[in-house]
């Protein structure tokens, strides 16, 4: 029996009917020889990752954004078990937003048994607790294990299922074990690219060691000199002193030094030392003119 997660029996009749029409149609496809089969070194590199198996996916949307997603972290094997609307898809392609090295090696099956045949081990992805005994990993824990197995040469596979109600019990009997995201219980629904985008970088950062430090830094200018801060320090208070700042005279020294802390704690680099001072000196000079114009007029 199916488990579904919102459907009406009406609606799980009429997805086993298509399901159906579309087995049929992806045998038909595969017995042509259509199916666009991986070279060898694309499928050599494909391999290094896990293959991600979309079963019965409903939106050509979907699958490219996957696609994206893999594209992302580097991974290549896109599976799809009878895909509602149809291979190939130009929406699917749209989506995929020049991850096109994903979508050419796209692969067709009818079923989950065949697309996983080539497997040595699968995984299932689920946000629901199942009769089963097999074991529960998180993706963290499950990545790792993933990365040990591909390292060993076993071919390795994640089962995601349909966008509405996931994967049925059977097909979750498939996999050797089970995945599942520490969502929020109350709203557990993931959609498809956003899973497989959370399996592929927990994927990635298992093969790091745990080095998950960007891959870029930002190039961070040095710090002014003394020399700079200390003139800047002295242009400022000149300013303030002739704006009539300090007052009353008795807390000038304390308020002198809140900030120069201010300054020395903003670490400045030159270049933002002279810009400051550029401000003081746009500031001084509208404060001349302005007590010009006040002396001209009386």
């Amino acid at each position: 029996m199916r488990d579904w997660d919102r459907p009406t029996w009406l609606a799980g009749r009429e997805a086993v009917s298509s399901a159906g029409a579309r087995r049929q149609y992806c045998s038909a496809v595969a017995d042509e020889g259509a199916l666009s089969a991986l070279d060898d070194e694309t499928l050599r590199q494909s391999r290094t990752g896990p293959a991600i198996v979309l079963v019965e996916p409903q939106l050509g949307e979907n699958i490219g954004m996957v696609a994206r997603a893999m594209a992302n972290f580097g991974l290549g094997d896109l599976r799809l078990v009878n895909p509602r609307d149809g291979w190939p898809s130009e929406k699917a392609r749209a989506a995929a937003s020049r991850s096109d090295h994903v979508i050419d090696a796209v692969r067709l099956f009818a079923t989950v048994e065949e697309a996983t045949a080539d497997l040595n081990f699968v995984m299932a992805t689920t946000a629901r607790a199942r009769d089963s005994f097999k074991p529960v990993r998180g993706p963290e824990e499950a990545a790792v294990d993933l990365r040990r197995r591909s390292a060993e040469g076993q071919g390795t596979g994640i089962l995601f299922g349909r966008e509405r109600w996931g994967l049925t019990n059977e097909e979750v009997g498939l996999a050797d074990e089970i995945v599942t995201f520490p969502v929020d219980p109350q709203f557990a629904s993931l959609n498809i690219a956003q899973a497989v985008l959370l399996m592929s970088y927990a994927y990635q950062a298992a093969g790091r060691g745990g080095d998950l430090s960007p891959r870029f830094e930002a190039k961070l200018p040095e710090p002014a000199t003394k020399d700079d801060l200390f003139r800047l320090f002295h242009h400022l208070e000149a300013s303030l002193e002739r704006a009539g700042y300090f007052f009353p005279e008795p807390k000038r020294e304390v308020m002198t030094q809140n900030l120069r802390t201010m300054l020395t704690k903003a670490n400045l680099s030159e270049p933002e030392v002279h810009t400051l001072r550029g401000v003081i000196k746009a500031f001084d000079y509208e404060a001349a003119q302005l007590r010009k114009k006040l002396g001209d007029a009386s």
